[in-house]
Protein backbone atom coordinates (compact mmCIF):
# COMPACT_ATOMS: atom_id res chain seq x y z
CA UNK A 1 0.00 0.00 0.00
CA UNK A 2 1.41 3.55 -0.53
CA UNK A 3 -0.58 6.35 -0.36
CA UNK A 4 -0.18 9.96 -1.01
CA UNK A 5 0.35 12.62 1.71
CA UNK A 6 -2.74 13.87 2.39
CA UNK A 7 -4.57 10.41 2.23
CA UNK A 8 -2.62 9.13 4.80
CA UNK A 9 -3.09 12.46 6.66
CA UNK A 10 -6.90 11.90 5.91
CA UNK A 11 -6.45 7.86 7.47
CA UNK A 12 -4.30 8.45 10.53
CA UNK A 13 -7.15 11.97 11.35
CA UNK A 14 -9.76 9.00 11.11
CA UNK A 15 -8.12 6.99 13.27
CA UNK A 16 -5.92 8.94 15.47
CA UNK A 17 -8.74 9.86 18.10
CA UNK A 18 -9.38 7.37 21.19
CA UNK A 19 -13.54 6.90 20.57
CA UNK A 20 -13.06 6.40 16.50
CA UNK A 21 -10.13 3.64 17.05
CA UNK A 22 -12.99 1.77 19.39
CA UNK A 23 -15.23 2.35 16.90
CA UNK A 24 -13.01 0.76 14.20
CA UNK A 25 -12.33 -1.99 16.50
CA UNK A 26 -15.89 -2.87 17.35
CA UNK A 27 -17.02 -2.29 13.47
CA UNK A 28 -14.39 -4.47 12.30
CA UNK A 29 -16.11 -7.60 14.33
CA UNK A 30 -19.35 -7.21 11.91
CA UNK A 31 -22.81 -4.99 12.48
CA UNK A 32 -23.37 -2.61 14.72
CA UNK A 33 -26.34 -0.20 15.50
CA UNK A 34 -25.67 3.28 17.12
CA UNK A 35 -27.90 1.99 20.30
CA UNK A 36 -25.42 -0.90 19.68
CA UNK A 37 -22.60 1.03 20.51
CA UNK A 38 -23.70 3.28 22.56
CA UNK A 39 -24.39 0.57 25.25
CA UNK A 40 -20.91 -0.57 24.02
CA UNK A 41 -18.64 2.52 25.09
CA UNK A 42 -21.23 4.44 27.11
CA UNK A 43 -21.06 7.60 25.14
CA UNK A 44 -24.58 9.81 23.79
CA UNK A 45 -25.75 9.02 21.03
CA UNK A 46 -24.66 12.12 19.09
CA UNK A 47 -21.73 11.87 19.98
CA UNK A 48 -21.48 8.44 18.69
CA UNK A 49 -23.34 9.49 15.67
CA UNK A 50 -20.67 12.45 15.09
CA UNK A 51 -18.07 9.56 15.22
CA UNK A 52 -19.56 7.40 12.69
CA UNK A 53 -19.96 10.10 10.10
CA UNK A 54 -16.23 11.48 10.56
CA UNK A 55 -15.64 7.54 9.76
CA UNK A 56 -17.88 7.05 7.21
CA UNK A 57 -16.41 10.09 5.16
CA UNK A 58 -12.67 9.01 5.68
CA UNK A 59 -14.05 5.76 3.36
CA UNK A 60 -13.80 3.33 6.53
CA UNK A 61 -17.19 2.37 7.32
CA UNK A 62 -20.28 1.40 5.37
CA UNK A 63 -23.99 2.47 6.34
CA UNK A 64 -27.21 0.61 5.64
CA UNK A 65 -30.60 0.91 6.54
CA UNK A 66 -32.81 -1.38 7.62
CA UNK A 67 -36.29 0.01 8.78
CA UNK A 68 -35.98 2.27 10.94
CA UNK A 69 -32.33 0.97 12.37
CA UNK A 70 -28.87 1.94 10.29
CA UNK A 71 -26.45 -0.79 10.40
CA UNK A 72 -22.99 -0.14 10.38
CA UNK A 73 -19.83 -1.81 10.23
CA UNK A 74 -16.09 -1.77 8.52
CA UNK A 75 -15.84 -1.92 4.88
CA UNK A 76 -14.84 -5.06 3.39
CA UNK A 77 -12.37 -3.73 0.91
CA UNK A 78 -9.95 -0.95 0.20
CA UNK A 79 -6.76 0.29 -0.04
CA UNK A 80 -7.77 2.70 3.40
CA UNK A 81 -9.50 -0.55 5.45
CA UNK A 82 -6.39 -2.85 4.58
CA UNK A 83 -4.21 0.11 6.36
CA UNK A 84 -6.88 0.63 9.18
CA UNK A 85 -6.64 -3.13 9.54
CA UNK A 86 -2.88 -3.20 10.21
CA UNK A 87 -3.20 -0.69 12.92
CA UNK A 88 -5.59 -2.56 14.52
CA UNK A 89 -3.80 -5.40 14.78
CA UNK A 90 -0.81 -3.21 16.27
CA UNK A 91 -3.58 -2.78 19.39
CA UNK A 92 -2.63 -4.83 22.79
CA UNK A 93 -5.29 -7.02 23.46
CA UNK A 94 -5.05 -6.92 27.03
CA UNK A 95 -5.74 -3.16 26.93
CA UNK A 96 -8.21 -2.65 29.64
CA UNK A 97 -10.63 -0.31 27.47
CA UNK A 98 -10.38 -2.62 24.08
CA UNK A 99 -10.90 -5.03 27.00
CA UNK A 100 -13.84 -4.41 28.26
CA UNK A 101 -15.16 -3.16 24.82
CA UNK A 102 -15.11 -6.81 23.48
CA UNK A 103 -16.97 -7.92 26.78
CA UNK A 104 -19.58 -5.45 26.32
CA UNK A 105 -20.35 -6.50 22.47
CA UNK A 106 -20.20 -9.96 24.01
CA UNK A 107 -23.07 -9.02 26.03
CA UNK A 108 -24.66 -6.88 23.51
CA UNK A 109 -24.48 -10.02 20.84
CA UNK A 110 -25.51 -12.54 23.50
CA UNK A 111 -29.10 -10.28 23.45
CA UNK A 112 -29.15 -10.39 19.90
CA UNK A 113 -29.05 -13.74 20.43
CA UNK A 114 -31.46 -14.49 22.26
CA UNK A 115 -34.05 -12.70 20.68
CA UNK A 116 -33.04 -14.39 17.51
CA UNK A 117 -33.43 -17.98 18.91
CA UNK A 118 -36.99 -16.57 20.37
CA UNK A 119 -38.50 -16.05 16.96
CA UNK A 120 -36.04 -19.16 15.31
CA UNK A 121 -38.39 -21.05 18.57
CA UNK A 122 -41.61 -19.90 17.41
CA UNK A 123 -41.46 -20.92 14.00
CA UNK A 124 -39.10 -24.27 13.63
CA UNK A 125 -42.37 -26.72 13.85
CA UNK A 126 -43.37 -25.26 10.58
CA UNK A 127 -39.73 -25.30 9.06
CA UNK A 128 -39.09 -29.03 10.28
CA UNK A 129 -42.20 -29.81 8.91
CA UNK A 130 -41.13 -28.56 5.56
CA UNK A 131 -37.64 -30.26 6.32
CA UNK A 132 -39.24 -33.62 6.30
CA UNK A 133 -40.58 -33.35 2.84
CA UNK A 134 -37.14 -33.76 1.18
CA UNK A 135 -33.65 -35.05 1.17
CA UNK A 136 -31.78 -34.15 4.57
CA UNK A 137 -29.78 -30.74 4.21
CA UNK A 138 -26.95 -31.95 5.21
CA UNK A 139 -26.90 -34.22 2.02
CA UNK A 140 -27.96 -30.82 -0.31
CA UNK A 141 -24.69 -29.03 1.70
CA UNK A 142 -22.22 -31.95 0.79
CA UNK A 143 -23.01 -31.51 -3.12
CA UNK A 144 -23.47 -27.59 -3.29
CA UNK A 145 -19.67 -28.04 -1.67
CA UNK A 146 -18.79 -30.35 -4.17
CA UNK A 147 -20.35 -28.45 -7.19
CA UNK A 148 -18.67 -25.17 -6.24
CA UNK A 149 -15.46 -26.41 -6.05
CA UNK A 150 -12.27 -25.87 -3.75
CA UNK A 151 -11.24 -23.08 -5.69
CA UNK A 152 -11.11 -19.55 -3.67
CA UNK A 153 -13.87 -17.13 -4.35
CA UNK A 154 -13.68 -13.47 -4.19
CA UNK A 155 -17.04 -12.19 -3.81
CA UNK A 156 -19.90 -14.21 -2.88
CA UNK A 157 -23.56 -13.41 -2.70
CA UNK A 158 -27.16 -15.37 -1.14
CA UNK A 159 -30.02 -14.02 -1.98
CA UNK A 160 -32.95 -15.08 0.47
CA UNK A 161 -30.24 -15.73 3.28
CA UNK A 162 -32.37 -16.42 5.42
CA UNK A 163 -30.28 -18.33 8.75
CA UNK A 164 -26.91 -17.13 7.07
CA UNK A 165 -26.34 -21.19 6.60
CA UNK A 166 -25.09 -20.53 2.85
CA UNK A 167 -22.35 -17.67 4.02
CA UNK A 168 -21.35 -19.79 7.17
CA UNK A 169 -21.14 -23.01 4.61
CA UNK A 170 -18.43 -21.60 2.30
CA UNK A 171 -16.70 -19.07 4.69
CA UNK A 172 -13.55 -20.05 4.18
CA UNK A 173 -14.03 -20.17 0.23
CA UNK A 174 -14.54 -16.32 -0.32
CA UNK A 175 -12.94 -12.95 1.15
CA UNK A 176 -16.41 -11.38 1.28
CA UNK A 177 -20.12 -11.96 1.28
CA UNK A 178 -22.95 -10.30 1.85
CA UNK A 179 -26.75 -12.07 2.29
CA UNK A 180 -29.70 -10.36 1.47
CA UNK A 181 -33.11 -11.04 3.47
CA UNK A 182 -36.57 -9.25 3.04
CA UNK A 183 -37.07 -10.50 6.92
CA UNK A 184 -35.80 -8.26 9.68
CA UNK A 185 -36.44 -11.21 11.75
CA UNK A 186 -34.51 -14.11 10.06
CA UNK A 187 -31.52 -11.47 9.82
CA UNK A 188 -31.11 -11.34 13.59
CA UNK A 189 -31.08 -15.01 13.02
CA UNK A 190 -28.50 -14.87 10.34
CA UNK A 191 -26.36 -12.31 12.41
CA UNK A 192 -26.63 -14.16 15.59
CA UNK A 193 -25.68 -17.26 13.55
CA UNK A 194 -22.74 -15.43 11.55
CA UNK A 195 -21.34 -14.40 15.14
CA UNK A 196 -21.64 -17.85 17.23
CA UNK A 197 -19.41 -19.37 13.79
CA UNK A 198 -17.22 -16.24 14.03
CA UNK A 199 -17.61 -15.62 10.27
CA UNK A 200 -16.25 -12.01 10.45
CA UNK A 201 -15.73 -11.46 6.69
CA UNK A 202 -20.26 -11.65 5.94
CA UNK A 203 -22.52 -9.26 6.22
CA UNK A 204 -26.30 -9.19 5.99
CA UNK A 205 -29.05 -7.09 4.30
CA UNK A 206 -32.37 -5.81 4.39
CA UNK A 207 -33.30 -5.82 0.51
CA UNK A 208 -35.84 -6.74 -2.20
CA UNK A 209 -34.51 -9.93 -3.89
CA UNK A 210 -36.50 -7.52 -7.25
CA UNK A 211 -34.22 -4.62 -6.76
CA UNK A 212 -31.33 -5.41 -5.09
CA UNK A 213 -29.40 -2.64 -2.85
CA UNK A 214 -26.25 -3.54 -4.29
CA UNK A 215 -23.52 -2.16 -7.27
CA UNK A 216 -23.85 -4.55 -10.44
CA UNK A 217 -21.19 -7.33 -11.70
CA UNK A 218 -19.84 -7.16 -8.13
CA UNK A 219 -20.16 -11.37 -7.29
CA UNK A 220 -18.28 -14.14 -8.49
CA UNK A 221 -20.86 -16.58 -7.15
CA UNK A 222 -24.67 -15.44 -6.73
CA UNK A 223 -26.85 -18.29 -4.53
CA UNK A 224 -30.46 -18.45 -4.27
CA UNK A 225 -31.27 -20.95 -2.03
CA UNK A 226 -35.20 -22.22 -1.44
CA UNK A 227 -36.36 -18.61 -2.52
CA UNK A 228 -38.06 -18.90 -5.82
CA UNK A 229 -40.96 -20.96 -5.03
CA UNK A 230 -42.44 -17.98 -3.11
CA UNK A 231 -42.24 -15.54 -6.16
CA UNK A 232 -44.84 -14.74 -8.07
CA UNK A 233 -42.28 -14.15 -11.01
CA UNK A 234 -39.34 -15.38 -10.53
CA UNK A 235 -37.37 -15.04 -13.72
CA UNK A 236 -37.38 -11.81 -12.29
CA UNK A 237 -35.28 -12.48 -9.39
CA UNK A 238 -33.07 -14.53 -11.66
CA UNK A 239 -32.49 -11.16 -14.02
CA UNK A 240 -31.34 -9.51 -10.52
CA UNK A 241 -29.39 -12.10 -9.66
CA UNK A 242 -27.79 -12.63 -13.09
CA UNK A 243 -26.72 -8.61 -12.91
CA UNK A 244 -24.75 -9.33 -10.04
CA UNK A 245 -22.62 -11.58 -11.36
CA UNK A 246 -19.18 -10.22 -12.88
CA UNK A 247 -18.66 -11.75 -16.41
CA UNK A 248 -17.70 -15.48 -16.20
CA UNK A 249 -19.51 -15.73 -12.63
CA UNK A 250 -21.82 -18.49 -11.35
CA UNK A 251 -25.60 -18.23 -10.41
CA UNK A 252 -26.04 -21.83 -8.15
CA UNK A 253 -29.92 -22.13 -7.41
CA UNK A 254 -31.64 -24.41 -5.04
CA UNK A 255 -35.23 -25.12 -5.26
CA UNK A 256 -37.34 -28.00 -5.32
CA UNK A 257 -38.16 -30.07 -8.82
CA UNK A 258 -42.43 -30.09 -9.70
CA UNK A 259 -44.32 -31.69 -7.57
CA UNK A 260 -48.33 -32.07 -6.79
CA UNK A 261 -48.24 -31.19 -3.18
CA UNK A 262 -51.17 -28.55 -3.14
CA UNK A 263 -51.49 -27.35 0.29
CA UNK A 264 -47.96 -25.91 0.13
CA UNK A 265 -49.48 -23.31 -1.18
CA UNK A 266 -51.82 -22.29 1.62
CA UNK A 267 -49.91 -23.75 4.58
CA UNK A 268 -46.54 -22.15 3.68
CA UNK A 269 -47.12 -19.67 0.67
CA UNK A 270 -45.28 -21.54 -2.10
CA UNK A 271 -46.56 -20.23 -5.03
CA UNK A 272 -44.81 -22.30 -7.42
CA UNK A 273 -45.05 -26.12 -6.96
CA UNK A 274 -41.17 -26.71 -7.98
CA UNK A 275 -39.22 -26.20 -11.86
CA UNK A 276 -38.96 -28.57 -14.39
CA UNK A 277 -35.47 -28.87 -15.77
CA UNK A 278 -36.73 -27.25 -18.98
CA UNK A 279 -38.19 -24.03 -17.50
CA UNK A 280 -35.24 -22.78 -15.76
CA UNK A 281 -32.96 -24.10 -18.53
CA UNK A 282 -35.13 -21.95 -20.43
CA UNK A 283 -35.06 -18.82 -18.42
CA UNK A 284 -31.23 -18.81 -17.43
CA UNK A 285 -30.69 -19.50 -21.57
CA UNK A 286 -32.59 -15.89 -21.72
CA UNK A 287 -30.96 -14.24 -19.63
CA UNK A 288 -27.36 -14.65 -21.42
CA UNK A 289 -26.34 -17.82 -19.02
CA UNK A 290 -24.70 -21.27 -19.81
CA UNK A 291 -26.30 -24.03 -18.10
CA UNK A 292 -23.20 -26.53 -16.84
CA UNK A 293 -24.75 -28.70 -13.72
CA UNK A 294 -27.99 -29.85 -12.40
CA UNK A 295 -28.62 -32.48 -9.73
CA UNK A 296 -31.57 -33.99 -8.46
CA UNK A 297 -31.55 -35.23 -4.98
CA UNK A 298 -34.37 -37.36 -4.63
CA UNK A 299 -36.32 -37.78 -0.91
CA UNK A 300 -35.40 -39.72 1.44
CA UNK A 301 -38.71 -41.29 2.19
CA UNK A 302 -40.75 -43.42 -0.17
CA UNK A 303 -44.31 -42.55 0.57
CA UNK A 304 -45.29 -40.42 -2.18
CA UNK A 305 -45.20 -37.07 -0.22
CA UNK A 306 -41.56 -36.52 -0.70
CA UNK A 307 -40.17 -33.10 -2.63
CA UNK A 308 -36.95 -33.92 -4.87
CA UNK A 309 -34.41 -30.73 -4.36
CA UNK A 310 -33.10 -29.63 -7.44
CA UNK A 311 -28.98 -28.16 -8.09
CA UNK A 312 -29.00 -25.48 -11.25
CA UNK A 313 -25.93 -23.80 -11.84
CA UNK A 314 -25.29 -21.66 -14.59
CA UNK A 315 -22.38 -19.28 -15.58
CA UNK A 316 -22.36 -15.74 -17.05
CA UNK A 317 -21.43 -14.75 -20.61
CA UNK A 318 -20.27 -11.69 -21.57
CA UNK A 319 -24.08 -10.14 -22.02
CA UNK A 320 -26.83 -10.57 -20.62
CA UNK A 321 -30.05 -10.11 -20.97
CA UNK A 322 -32.48 -7.39 -19.34
CA UNK A 323 -35.02 -7.83 -17.23
CA UNK A 324 -37.66 -6.25 -19.90
CA UNK A 325 -37.28 -9.20 -22.19
CA UNK A 326 -38.44 -11.74 -19.90
CA UNK A 327 -41.81 -13.07 -20.15
CA UNK A 328 -43.09 -14.87 -17.14
CA UNK A 329 -43.84 -19.22 -17.86
CA UNK A 330 -46.19 -21.01 -16.49
CA UNK A 331 -47.27 -20.57 -13.05
CA UNK A 332 -46.43 -24.28 -11.65
CA UNK A 333 -42.96 -24.05 -13.49
CA UNK A 334 -43.56 -27.60 -14.75
CA UNK A 335 -44.10 -27.62 -17.98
Amino acid sequence: MKFGIDRLVDLLKAAGEPTRLRLLELLSAGDLTVTDLTEILGQSQPRISRHLKLLGEAGLVDRYQEGAWAYFRLKQEGDGVTFIRQLLQASEDADPVLSRDRERLASVKRARAEKAQAYFSRNAAEWDELRRLHVNDSEVEAALVTLIGEEPVEALLDLGTGTGRILQLFSDRYRRAVGIDASRDMLAVARSNLDKAGVKSATVRHGDILNLPLDASDYDIVTVHQVLHFLEQPELALAEAVRMLRPGGRLVIIDLAPHELEYLRDDHAHLRLGFAHSVMSDWLTRLGLTMEQVVDLPPSQTGGEGLTVTIWIARRGERTTSQASLTPLALTGSD
